[in-house]
């Protein structure tokens, strides 16, 4: 939208100025609405997936740690020593992934970045077009 240079009323430049503000403010809200929605689809496309992958993985994951425990008893350790390492090796590398996994959420957050990149890119233009304006009506006047 260019700027017309022409002497206008201060009740009509506040006009402007409002109704400009109202329309920046209706698609900075719409922006950030749909790429809120985006993250959110994203997000539940992931879940859903963790999901299912876990659910497929459980039983396999039992019948392995199964699997070693014989393999520990046919290599002649007992059955309660070869169940209690195979336990152990599971429940350390278990609260390792779980540590990580708890650090990862924490870092993921879902923040509207182009939202905030637009809304900063809008300022600097308000602000040139404010230095800009100011310098015209000296000159004018």
């Amino acid at each position: 939208m260019a700027v017309a240079n022409y002497n206008r009323s201060i009740p009509e430049l506040l006009a402007n100025v409002v109704n400009n503000f109202t329309l920046l403010v209706r698609k900075e809200t719409h922006l950030a609405r749909a790429e809120m929605s985006e993250k959110i689809d994203d997000l539940a496309l992931g879940v859903g997936l963790l999901v299912g992958g876990a659910v497929l993985l459980i039983p396999a994951l039992v019948v392995l740690l199964q699997s070693a425990v014989t393999a520990l008893v046919d290599a002649k350790i007992p059955l309660v020593w070869a169940a209690l390492i195979v336990g152990g090796a599971t429940l350390l590398i278990g609260l390792v992934l779980l540590v990580i996994g708890i650090s990862r959420l924490k870092a993921a957050r879902p923040v509207p970045t182009r939202m905030i990149a637009q809304l900063e890119q809008d300022a600097e233009v308000v602000k040139h077009q404010v230095r800009h304006n100011y310098g015209t009506t000296e000159r004018a006047a």
